[in-house]
């Protein structure tokens, strides 16, 4: 390529200070002030786009290599201040020069890729509760703040490290604490890490994650491995260990112990972690999804009381689950699951009944939804109930709606009315909840 550099710089390198008023000292001793060239070189050099050579010349009539052009064009591309016509030109450029660009720039495009692999998720929260024992006359309040966020890093085409990072703050204790006025201290904590492989119909999770049905009775997190098979029909398999520590009974069944949230665990045997398995059956097409799932826990805290006192207690959950929902519509939709705990004799029933209506959106200014449901959550099966306005151990009615007020910003309210399942004594529960997303 027979091309000097002045040359050079009035078909590209130009575009680099097009739009730029020049104010920059001239470094070159060879390019004088009456130079055709003279504002051009001056501000390219101001700009980092150009360098010249060590004796402080800039050799403007000397014929360049395909890579001393490409070396300017990738410092013109960084530049993020230029005009539409401008970057059409480097663009026309970068595709002319793209071999000596590559050779040239492995190691700034690889960061640049890295820059663009990993994303950055999350929301901060506010969050009030109001729990009342109508026939008692008594209530518990609690209000908490919750930032949460959510990278992902790309590693190949195929793989990805996903994670939770979740710190919150009790606004009545003024301290460091998880749902209902929990012990956390840490002000940080990593709730989930793991990585997950995406292939045509099959997926593999490895790490800390969400089971199955989180979206139910079991919205916690486990470590071990998840694979699923299938594209309309799936099935999902998934093994490690659950920490119990999040599960409580609500009720009193012979000699109790205190739990880690202040409630009564029944007959309870301290255990670290549950050996935890769980497969499922999935079906989705259209307006349709169901499912068939089955979960199996084995720990000491699932010492339940038989009704033959002689019986050796059960120290396993093995929980059946039956879920579908249909969408009639972009306005209305069902959806509801059944789940039995068939190691347990009692509060081994829940399930739920849901109708929706409309839903907020995220990303639109005015959009809202509102639902009813009946939840019936025996908590000998609703282990990790995701429900906010009727807990585990509770029965009763739910209406709540949501709306998104400004953009990213969601607001909820949802309203439980019923009865504690064990005492038959009346509950109300209050929940409200802004979400500011990112």
């Amino acid at each position: 390529m027979k091309k000097t550099l002045v040359s050079a710089l009035t078909t590209a390198l130009v575009v680099g200070a097009a739009s730029t008023t020049f104010a920059a000292a001239n470094p070159f001793s060879d390019v004088p002030a009456d130079h055709w060239a003279y504002d051009a070189v001056s501000q390219l050099a101001a700009d980092g786009v150009i360098e010249g050579y060590g004796d402080t010349t800039f050799r403007g009539n000397q014929n360049i290599t395909r890579y001393e052009m490409a070396q300017m064009i990738a410092k013109a591309m960084a530049k993020t201040d230029v005009s539409a016509a401008d970057k059409a030109l480097i663009d026309k450029l970068a595709a002319e020069f793209s071999d000596e660009l590559n050779n040239l720039g492995v190691r700034v495009s690889n960061l640049e890729r890295n820059a663009d692999m990993v994303k950055w998720n999350g929301k901060a929260r506010y969050t009030y509760w109001s729990h009342r024992n109508k026939d008692e006359h008594s209530k518990s309040n609690d209000d908490q703040l919750l930032f949460r966020l959510e990278p992902t890093a790309e590693v190949n085409a195929n793989w990805h490290v996903k994670a939770r990072l979740d710190a919150s703050t009790d606004l009545a204790k003024d301290s460091d604490g998880d749902k209902h006025g929990g012990s956390q201290d840490a002000d940080v904590t990593l709730k989930r890490i793991w990585a997950q492989g995406n292939y045509d119909n099959f997926q593999v999770k490895l790490g800390k994650f969400a089971p199955i049905d989180s979206d139910s009775i079991f919205d916690t997190e486990y470590s071990g491995a998840e694979v699923q098979f299938g594209n309309k029909v799936t099935f999902t398999a998934g093994a490690g260990r659950l920490d119990t520590d999040d599960y409580v009974t609500t009720h009193e069944v012979g000699t109790g112990v205190m739990g880690p949230k202040g409630e009564i665990k029944a007959n309870v045997v301290d255990d670290d972690a549950a050996n935890y398995q769980y497969a499922g059956l999935g079906y989705a097409d259209g307006k349709f999804v169901g499912g068939v799932d089955y979960h199996h826990l084995n720990a000491d805290d699932f010492a339940y009381e038989k009704k033959n006192a002689a019986a050796q207690k059960e120290d396993n959950a093995n929980i059946w689950l039956v879920k579908a929902a249909y969408r009639f519509d972009k306005t209305s939709a069902l959806n509801g699951f059944y789940a039995n705990n068939t190691s347990a004799d009692d509060l081994d029933k829940a399930w739920s009944a849901e109708y929706d209506y409309k839903g907020a959106q995220p990303a639109n200014k005015g959009s809202w939804g509102m639902w009813a449901a009946y939840r019936y959550l025996g908590d000998n099966t609703a282990l990790f109930s995701t429900y906010d306005a009727l807990l585990a151990g509770q029965k009763g009615w739910e209406v709540g709606t949501n709306y998104t007020p400004f953009k990213n910003v969601i607001a909820t309210l949802r309203y439980g009315n019923g009865k504690d399942i064990s005492t038959d004594k009346k509950i109300e529960n209050l929940f409200g909840r802004v979400e500011f997303l990112f």
